[in-house]
């Protein structure tokens, strides 16, 4: 099922509560994929928002979330510009995800800068694919287009854990927004990945996000990441995150920390 289609098989109840299912195309192992996790718990908490822009995300990936995935949503506190909405994701076997939005509208301000530049890399045509070989990687991933600019595969033995990729939506109708976005981000595996010499689980724990601008854009869907395994220590690793649009547009910052088995 493609990313529109699913997104759009959301049913909503009265009381804003969201159910749906994800298939076994959208899986990663045992559990939905991390960030169409975060993207569905973003969707439950869109109509309490006010229409106001999304600001920063958390989510915590509590347990495997598989079968039916019931979305509930809090407003915590609304004010005149900002609104926080809570949203608790369960499964059949309880708690899968916890998330935290905070939504604020636009306003004037004496600071307008960024400190932000992209990595200077090839274009996403000139770029070599992330997975060579399409039966030798997870099933969600196939759902996006992705292309090595910098750093090494997985399990690859590389000197250090930063990676730098091209991302894209493989279904081209799903709407340039920040539940899209928030699905996509997500997608390359943990930085830290690419130091291993021998296969070793994974699992994301959290995951914060930061949106810098409410304008979600960019051409032929591309985004460029960068992700940087700052720590890998006791069986966790933590990692910096960085997204651009095409122009080299600064378009989000996060953290994210992982569990490494291996």
């Amino acid at each position: 099922m493609n990313y529109t289609d699913l997104i759009s098989s959301i049913a909503f109840s009265a009381d804003n509560t969201s159910r749906v299912n994800v298939p076994e195309d959208w899986m990663q192992g045992r559990t939905t994929y991390g960030g169409l996790t975060a993207a569905l718990c973003l969707k439950a908490a869109l109509p309490l928002a006010g229409g106001r822009p999304l600001r920063s995300a958390q989510i915590a990936f509590v347990g495997p979330a598989s079968g039916e995935l019931v979305s509930v949503p809090t407003v915590l506190r609304e004010g005149k510009n900002t609104a926080f909405i809570s949203v608790r994701m369960t499964g059949p076997e309880g708690v899968v995800a916890e998330c935290i939005f905070a939504f604020g509208t636009a306003r004037e301000s004496s600071l307008d800068f960024s400190n932000m530049i992209a990595p200077k890399v090839t274009l996403p045509d000139d770029t070599q694919q992330f997975f060579p070989d399409e039966r030798r990687r997870p099933a969600f991933s196939r759902h996006f287009n992705v292309r090595l600019a910098k750093g090494g595969r997985p399990i690859s033995g590389a000197p250090d854990g930063e990676i730098v990729l091209w991302l894209r939506h493989r279904d081209e109708t799903a709407p340039m927004d920040a539940v899209t976005l928030l699905a996509i981000a997500d997608s390359p595996p943990p930085a830290a990945l690419s130091m291993l010499t021998v296969p070793g689980r994974i699992s994301s724990m959290t995951w914060m996000a930061e949106f810098l601008t409410d304008d979600i854009s960019t051409e032929n869907g591309w985004f460029l990441a960068q992700h940087i395994a700052q720590t890998a220590q006791q069986g966790y690793s933590s990692q910096a995150m960085r997204l651009w649009n095409s122009k080299g547009e600064p378009i989000m910052v996060g953290r994210q920390t992982i569990a490494v088995f291996g």
